[in-house]
């Protein structure tokens, strides 16, 4: 992956995955639409994210913190150095 610039970032955030599904779960969210909703962001970008299609941006991640509290970061997110 490549910035504009054609550049690579040195640092990458990815989701994850079993981490995500679980903790959505144990919120009692029984749909990606519900945590979508709740999350402030259309359920496609939820989807895409939870299958790897689309990196988690800013707003995911604010959301999926926010809607899974107490969740931390660290929990549902592994920032990758591409060094």
């Amino acid at each position: 992956m490549t910035d504009a610039a054609g550049a690579k970032p040195r640092f990458a955030v990815f989701l994850r995955a079993g981490s995500f599904g679980r903790a959505m779960a144990l919120a009692g969210f029984r749909s990606e639409y519900a945590l979508a909703k709740a999350m402030g962001l259309n359920r496609s970008t939820v989807k895409r994210v939870r299958t790897g299609e689309l990196m988690p941006g800013p707003g995911f991640i604010a959301g999926a913190l926010k809607a899974l509290a107490p969740m931390a970061f660290e929990d549902l997110f592994e920032v990758d150095d591409n060094e």
